[in-house]
């Protein structure tokens, strides 16, 4: 089995781009993940992964994801090989993402303007109980 699930900041813009002939949209950027524990020095320590998004999940990344946001990504750890322009073979580790949840703005702020804006009565707090419809327990699934 192949999944990850990761939860930080971006550490910079998604980069869109299309590719091939059907123009498929991919999204890439980089994500800071801390560790649960400290370092002997105190000091939390921090994971950085390159993550990739295709089709539309790719266009809703690089709109409303900037760097400092946070998401939460679940997807699968992919090895590639490849020379670079010295003729030295490396490899890289990319995060595909098949899901991606925009989680907040940066330092708890909003960065998605009417993306995640919630009903008004969840925002007041209140909400009329007179305009609730009851619930016949015999017709519930479960």
């Amino acid at each position: 089995m192949n999944r990850v699930f990761l939860i930080g900041r971006l550490t910079r813009d998604p980069e869109l781009a299309t590719v091939g002939s059907a123009g498929t949209e991919v999204c890439k950027f980089g994500l800071a993940v801390d560790r649960q524990f400290k370092s002997q020095s105190g000091e939390r320590e921090t994971d950085f992964f390159d993550i990739v998004v295709w089709r539309t999940q790719a266009v809703n990344c690089h709109k409303y994801l900037k760097k400092g946001s946070q998401c939460a990504v679940a997807g699968r750890i992919e090895i590639r090989s490849y020379e670079d322009k010295d003729g030295n073979k490396r490899k890289a580790t990319d995060i595909i993402a098949d899901q991606v949840e925009f989680l907040g703005g940066k330092q708890g702020g909003d960065d998605f303007g009417d993306f995640n804006q919630e009903p008004p009565a969840r925002r007041s707090g209140k909400v009329d109980i007179d305009k609730l419809t009851p619930v016949d327990d015999e017709n519930l699934p479960f």
